[in-house]
């Protein structure tokens, strides 16, 4: 348990001082946070955040992009590729205006039934969002997970999946879970990255398993 909180804590200040300045970080309103998180599926922050930034100046509020007319959305979405994203994204917006008078789903599990929205969005909206105690568990947080504890269970397992959401969800700040979940992907997109991690000035590297046994 104290491992767990020195993993959260270490991973929370190193985020703190290392942190981008993103858009969508000025707010925890529910409809940016999930318009920045469908926009970036898929997507790199590079390239997302100019379309973020295009859809959130477009339609202020949940309720002007469900009243707008699918080939604008569409048009807008141009060059982001995937475009049941477009499509999703429209109809939850139209779901939400219209069938729930503009109030997102507030938790996990009324999220995760949005069209569009699976385990790892309908975490990062409940916790950024609403503060709820759910892991995000993401292609960077896999790779932080994996090298630290030194996990080599195939991560598109059913195992796996189950085992690596167990372990995030044993580790996430009870107290911060939105600026902890920001931190661990954080982390893995700038520090823990796939090649050439920044391993000797890691503030992991004393007790990482994959730097201990190289891994």
């Amino acid at each position: 348990m104290r491992e767990n909180l020195k993993f959260s804590n270490t991973l929370i200040m190193w985020y703190l001082i290392n942190q981008r300045d993103l858009p969508w970080r000025k707010s925890n309103d529910p409809y940016l946070i999930w318009l920045s998180e469908i926009i970036l599926q898929q997507t790199r922050i590079a390239q997302g955040t100019s379309y973020y930034e295009k859809f959130a100046s477009e339609f202020d509020d949940i309720f002007d992009l469900a009243k707008a007319d699918e080939k604008t959305v569409l048009k807008l979405w141009q060059g982001l590729g995937y475009y049941s994203r477009a499509r999703n994204l429209h109809t939850t917006a139209k779901y939400i205006a219209f069938e729930l008078n503009g109030v997102f789903p507030n938790n996990y599990k009324e999220l995760i039934k949005l069209k569009g929205v699976g385990d790892y969005t309908a975490s990062a909206i409940a916790s950024i969002a609403f503060n709820e105690v759910a892991a995000v568990v993401d292609g960077n947080v896999y790779r932080v997970l994996a090298r630290y504890f030194g996990m080599d269970t195939p991560i598109n397992s059913t195992i796996g999946i189950k085992e690596f959401k167990t372990l995030a969800s044993s580790l996430i700040s009870r107290e911060q879970p939105a600026t902890y979940n920001q931190a661990i992907m954080e982390f893995g997109a700038r520090q823990c990255k796939p090649k050439n991690p920044d391993c000797f000035v890691c503030p992991m590297k004393d007790s990482c398993i994959a730097l201990q046994k190289n891994l």
